[in-house]
């Protein structure tokens, strides 16, 4: 009976685990859903995002910004960038490592 109780166990901790990560999207797949739209495939700024003042996130100055600006940027929005508090942390760690990805 304990064995049984304790596979179990192993096996709800499992899937709980395997839950979660499968609602968390990766950094390219959430950059291409939430940010291509202004900054471009590459990064860079697409026609519209350059009009609306989108930072060139392969630039030095975005580049040397620390995870916690640029996190705090993704979810509180900053000037005309709309906020995404509803991406979860993971998710913002992960459109931070891709946008450090895309340094020059």
């Amino acid at each position: 009976m304990k064995i049984v109780v304790r596979v179990l166990v192993v096996v709800t901790v499992l899937v709980a685990l395997f839950t979660v990560s499968a609602f968390a999207q990766d950094g390219a797949t959430l950059f291409k859903t939430k940010c291509v739209s202004c900054h471009g495939a590459d990064g860079t700024g697409s026609a519209v995002g350059k009009k609306l003042g989108a930072h060139d996130f392969t630039s030095a100055e975005v580049q040397k910004m620390s995870d916690a600006e640029l996190s705090s940027i993704i979810t509180d929005g900053k000037n005309k960038m709309p906020k995404y508090a509803t991406l979860k942390p993971e998710e913002v760690k992960a459109l931070v490592a891709h946008i450090r990805s895309l340094k020059k």
